[in-house]
């Protein structure tokens, strides 16, 4: 395996894994209860972590067709939670997620930025890192 693709596995597993520790920290240490769509977003990305580092280990790019589609499917999530924070008529459709409101904001930097928006950002980095690894594995060929 080329040294690019090893790099871009190396990525993954870094990206997954602050996306991992972030969530733990705004939720075990800051006491934020995530709300339903917010546990979909983790069951996404927590076996990200699990699945880069073994992935990186055996040198095993082959992974990258994965990463990608639970990066996607995640973003997909993590983009529709967004949009219901941020989009008056979404808000006004958006269905009830149980204990904790999947609308509310527990963090609103800059005036934009939210924990969906930051799981978004870990997933389209991943995503755009897996489809450079499937390219660059289709070249290998």
């Amino acid at each position: 395996m080329n040294k690019k693709l090893e790099n871009s596995l190396l990525a993954i597993f870094s990206v997954s894994l602050i996306a991992t520790l972030g969530s733990l920290y705004f939720s075990e240490v800051r006491g934020y209860i995530p709300c339903e769509m917010c546990w979909y977003q983790r069951i996404l990305m927590y076996p990200i972590v699990i699945i880069s580092a073994v992935a990186y280990i055996q040198k095993n790019a082959r992974i990258a067709l994965t990463t990608a589609v639970f990066a996607c499917i995640g973003g997909s999530i993590s983009l529709y939670h967004y949009g219901i924070q941020k989009i008056t008529f979404l808000q006004e459709s958006a269905p009830s997620c149980g204990q904790v409101s999947c609308t509310g904001a527990y963090i609103n930097w800059l005036g934009f930025i939210t924990i969906p928006f930051l799981a978004l950002t870990a997933f389209i980095i991943i995503a755009g890192v897996s489809f450079y690894m499937l390219k660059g594995l289709k070249e290998e060929k």
